[in-house]
């Protein structure tokens, strides 16, 4: 096990990002995951342990925080009343589908696999916040019917290879259906609670491989992990929702968007070339 010299600039670290994630949590409804998912990686890396399922831990770790963080900013929100509960009860049968069927297709894939599908939707989701327009619109309405029996289980599918919330496509298909911002950032956070429960549940009972494993881990969880970001992300996230309803979030999302684009594209270099 790495000294404390080694671990302690790791646990700041960790603090630090931990209160970042549960700010943008609440602030974009984001669930923190494409933040925590390569802070993780880099951080368990720097310390030298390399499972060939580091990534597939990384994953498993965000979404077991984003399960409290977002109950939380659900929570801050609906008090605002900006949770639009039909679209939750209506869409979580088929993200929950989605997102169960992606644990078991994340486990059995390589961590450099994982890192090119991490960055390719992080790509997508910074490039969509960079260049996204309010005025964008494909309908007045959320879909129904058989579009949404196809949306809800790609968009709990897509979440779980990604270890983040609902947000990165579920911010989109709202907002260009016609749903303001504020309620959309709102009813994220409620699908990254409903994508995080049974994914982190289901990643908690798969075992991994002792070689190259980092210390204190439940299956995929990082348990020391976990508990050090949730000790912030549940203390920071009311204030992000709080700053959502009182900020223009356009120039914190396109801040947002090219960090987030730098974050993939250096995860893409990283898979392509170690």
């Amino acid at each position: 096990m790495p000294d404390m010299m080694t671990i302690l600039p790791i646990f700041i670290l960790l603090i630090a990002i931990g209160a970042f994630a549960g700010i943008l949590a609440g602030l974009l409804g984001i669930g923190g995951g494409f933040v925590l998912v390569p802070v993780l990686y880099y951080a368990f890396a720097g310390l030298g342990y390399n499972s060939p399922k580091l990534m597939q831990i990384c994953l498993a770790t965000s979404l077991a925080t984003i399960v409290f963080t977002s109950m939380r900013s659900v929570a801050s929100h609906h008090k605002r009343g900006a949770v639009d509960w039909d679209i939750l009860k209506t869409w979580a049968p088929g993200i929950m589908i989605g997102a169960l069927i992606s644990v078991f297709v994340a486990a059995g894939l390589r961590s450099d696999t994982l890192m090119l599908i991490f960055g390719g939707l992080a790509l997508i989701g910074g490039l969509y916040m960079a260049i996204s327009k309010p005025e964008w619109r494909l309908g007045d309405t959320m879909p129904t019917g058989i579009t949404r029996a196809i949306l809800s289980p790609i968009l709990g599918f897509s979440s779980v290879l990604a270890g983040i919330g609902g947000s990165s496509m579920g911010i989109p298909i709202m907002t260009l259906h016609g749903h303001p911002i504020h309620r959309a950032v709102a009813t994220a956070a409620g699908f990254g609670l409903i994508i995080a429960l049974p994914s982190a549940i289901a990643f908690l009972l798969t075992p991994v491989p002792d070689a190259g494993r980092p210390p204190f881990n439940i299956g995929h969880v990082n348990i020391a992990a976990f508990i050090v970001i949730i000790s912030m992300t549940m203390f920071t996230a009311p204030i992000g929702a709080k700053l959502a309803h009182s900020l223009d979030p356009k120039l914190l999302k396109r801040m947002f968007a090219v960090f987030l684009i730098l974050v993939a594209l250096n995860m893409l270099r990283k898979a392509y070339i170690g």
